[in-house]
């Protein structure tokens, strides 16, 4: 009679309580990481502004348009813009295929430009490109010296590069 009494009353009440206390265990540690989250909240919060602050200056410099033919006008217009302030003679523009990447696609435009006296004009218009306000840069150059003895006048062709707003976004699960 007292085996049976045990083995059906004492010992799942043995084992329940086992059952309890190790899930009280638990539920403590998951308490202590929330406390400890809600003693950093501010930290936290902090950090997140920040982490808005720099995605909204990093998307100022991008190329505006929701295509890359869009993104490649703007881009044009700036290369425009930039070689009329330096002198530079654009003799054409062609736009190349764009790039995806993560989250971010490339849009680049290959120009020609006529024949040019001033290096330093050239210089400075490169320099434009790469200081511009948009995240531009200059991926390729291909220079031409019509005489290499008095070496006065170069033209030649740049790929000029921008970054866009990408297509791709990566989900995250929670």
């Amino acid at each position: 009679m007292f085996i049976l009494i045990y083995a059906l009353g004492i010992l799942p009440l043995v084992e329940a309580k086992k059952k309890a206390e190790e899930k009280i265990a638990i539920n403590k540690r998951v308490l202590s990481k929330y406390e400890e989250y809600l003693s950093n909240r501010k930290t936290v919060e902090e950090e997140l502004d920040r982490t808005v602050k720099q995605h909204e200056e990093a998307q100022k410099r991008l190329l505006p348009g929701e295509t890359p033919q869009l993104g490649a006008a703007t881009l044009q217009e700036i290369v425009k813009r930039l070689s009329e302030k330096n002198g530079i003679a654009i003799r054409s523009f062609r736009i190349l295929e764009p790039k995806e990447s993560d989250s971010y696609r490339k849009v680049s435009i290959q120009i020609e430009f006529n024949p040019t006296n001033s290096m330093l004009s050239l210089g400075q218009f490169i320099y434009d490109i790469e200081h511009h306000e948009k995240e531009l840069l200059v991926s390729e150059m291909d220079f031409l010296v019509l005489n290499i003895r008095i070496p006065n006048q170069i033209h030649g062709s740049l790929v000029i590069s921008g970054l866009m707003k990408g297509t791709k976004t990566k989900e995250k699960g929670r």
